[in-house]
């Protein structure tokens, strides 16, 4: 199923470009090498092929473990994500992230930890920080618009609109900034960070 994220990617990218007609800007900020961590606000289930599809590299997600044990959809996913229990993250999920991190991979991540369609939550969560931190991997901030309008919350159809996604510039730790600074930090002004880029 790996091998065929390129044709995957490809026919979103069609499906993206006729209906949902999607704006890309600030893909320059992405590096093109080392571990990266995408950290984006969620407003609609098409949030993470949307991600996946406006950058060069290939996505990795943190989804939810249901997922996985869906005939056919779980191996679906299983192609392009590893799983995470929302209700009770286990320590070995942060160590899957963070390894994959320090290997040079990129993974997209929604601090919020749910759609937050109405584009008003102030409380992210610790995750994205704590991977950073153990990682120093470099978070790039992203900003989605219009997917909650193309597919809201309970809709069974996508309806056609107008999607932009803007990648910011990239947040590390400082000099002189230790580890647990950067997690208060980032915590606490991620969302915020993320919601300026509209």
């Amino acid at each position: 199923m790996k091998t065929l994220y390129p044709f995957f990617k490809f026919i979103l990218l069609v499906l993206y470009k006729l209906f949902l007609r999607f704006e890309v800007s600030g893909k320059g900020n992405i590096p093109e090498k080392g571990g990266v961590i995408i950290a984006s606000n969620h407003l609609s289930y098409l949030d993470p092929p949307l991600v996946g599809i406006s950058i060069k590299r290939r996505a990795t997600y943190m989804a939810k473990s249901g997922l996985f044990g869906i005939p056919l959809i779980g191996k679906f996913v299983e192609s392009f994500s590893f799983p995470v229990d929302r209700k009770n993250p286990k320590p070995s999920t942060i160590k899957d992230a963070v390894r994959r991190l320090k290997n040079g991979e990129l993974i997209v991540m929604f601090p919020e930890g749910t759609r937050s369609p109405a584009g008003d939550s102030t409380s992210g969560k610790r995750g994205v920080a704590i991977i950073a931190a153990m990682s120093k991997a470099v978070i790039i901030p992203a900003h989605i618009e219009g997917t909650e309008r193309a597919l809201p919350v309970g809709a069974k159809f996508i309806r056609p609109a107008k999607v932009r996604i803007t990648f910011g510039k990239a947040l590390a730790i400082k000099p002189g900034e230790s580890e647990k600074e950067f997690q208060v930090r980032i915590t606490r002004d991620l969302l915020s960070i993320i919601k300026n880029l509209k």
